[in-house]
């Protein structure tokens, strides 16, 4: 039977997974290992596995088979056969909305509760609603992309030609479908892929032409490549821990026209003075090192392996490298506080400590809400350094 072997192959593929390895990373390794999964047993199994966890800590008295069952009910619009073996009477309601569903599941699991998928609500940021949060784990978010405004009409044409279905959100933010492969499409450098809620931190930047800045955590680059696109004419410095990572940002970088910049490997835990004396300012971004806890709507992995204790462990690094940063930010100027956490301990407590202990005034910040927008969920904050005389 079809469906035992694949109840087979997802409870084997389950056992062998601990959650150390990102589940999108896992997963290939896993297949080449058992070469003898066809392509179809690859796609249910992931396809399993990811509505699978989507479900987090909810209903877990049951079988990992009713489990799953209600999880691929609740996530898909299509039939799959353990759906169809362990739930027949949903098998009619297969294309209601996510609300109805719940709905039916609540109505025939009474221990359903939503508060099981995300087992962290008592971190959230205030703001947040999180029957709306809870609820968005089911939906798999959007590929979002950025593009210059003066590409608008080549980029979507290229889009239109091969078929893809898209959403223009603004003049430079679009949605496609989660998994389009944009390389075959798109030629390099007219488009950079970034969560919508990610484009949205740019409004916090507001450089002004021939500043000095510093992306303290660089990573991939992204929010330099998104301030290069509001200012093109900046010195830039990108540092960060990795330098494999800051190996990677020069391709990135030649492909957006970004020809002045310096990069440096710095461990931010550390006093940089050294390396850092003569540097003075004019803003500085700080995507800082968090639990990415709004974005586990692509990595549901998280929901059932992630730990609590892991929450003040972050906010202690963000608050020891926001101190180490701001001394070389000149007095009147803007530090950017950015993080993919939906935790108040990472957001607003952290920028707390920032007017309280440093020299530091908030002027905004915001949760940017991505549930409802099959985007993310980040905090920014912009705050000014002010005279200590």
């Amino acid at each position: 039977m079809r469906v035992a072997h694949q109840v087979i192959a997802f409870e084997k593929i389950l056992a062998s997974y601990d959650g150390v390895l990102p589940l999108h990373r896992f997963l290939p390794t896993y297949f080449k290992l058992n070469k003898q999964m066809g392509s179809s047993d690859r796609r249910w199994a992931t396809r399993h596995l990811y509505s699978f966890f989507r479900l987090g800590k909810a209903l877990p008295k049951h079988s990992n088979e009713i489990r799953l069952a209600i999880s691929d009910f609740l996530c898909h619009d299509s039939l799959s056969l353990i759906v169809e073996k362990n739930l027949p009477y949903f098998v009619q309601y297969i294309k209601d909305s996510l609300i109805e569903k719940i709905n039916l599941v609540k109505t025939n699991y009474a221990d359903f509760d939503l508060k099981d998928v995300f087992p962290f609500e008592d971190h959230l940021c205030h703001s947040i609603n999180k029957e709306e949060f809870f609820t968005s784990f089911f939906v798999q978010p959007d590929l979002f992309i950025r593009i210059d405004e003066l590409d608008k009409h080549h980029v979507l044409g290229k889009l239109q030609n091969a078929e893809v279905s898209f959403t223009t959100l603004s003049e430079t933010a679009v949605a496609l479908p989660n998994g389009t492969k944009l390389e075959t499409i798109l030629p390099e450098g007219v488009y950079q892929v970034q969560d919508l809620s990610s484009q949205f931190t740019g409004t916090y930047f507001k450089p002004n032409k021939w500043d000095k800045w510093w992306d303290c955590c660089a990573a991939s680059g992204g929010k330099t490549l998104l301030l290069h696109s509001l200012q093109p004419v900046l010195d830039l410095l990108v540092t960060d821990l990795r330098e494999s990572i800051l190996n990677n940002l020069d391709e990135r970088f030649r492909l957006a026209g970004i020809k002045k910049y310096h990069k440096k490997e710095l461990d931010l835990l550390q006093n940089n003075d050294q390396i850092l004396h003569h540097y003075q300012f004019d803003g500085i971004i700080l995507d800082a090192p968090c639990t990415g806890s709004g974005t586990w709507g692509r990595t549901p992995e998280m929901l059932t392996y992630f730990q609590e204790k892991k929450i003040n462990q972050f906010s202690t690094i963000q608050k020891a490298i926001v101190q180490n940063v701001v001394k070389y930010l000149k007095t009147s100027k803007p530090i950017i506080y950015i993080t993919c956490s939906a935790f108040k301990e990472e957001n607003e407590d952290v920028v707390a400590f920032m007017t309280e202990n440093l020299p530091l005034k908030l002027e905004k910040m915001e949760v940017l809400k991505g549930y409802g927008k099959k985007a993310d969920t980040m905090f920014v904050a912009r705050l000014i350094k002010i005279d200590q005389d």
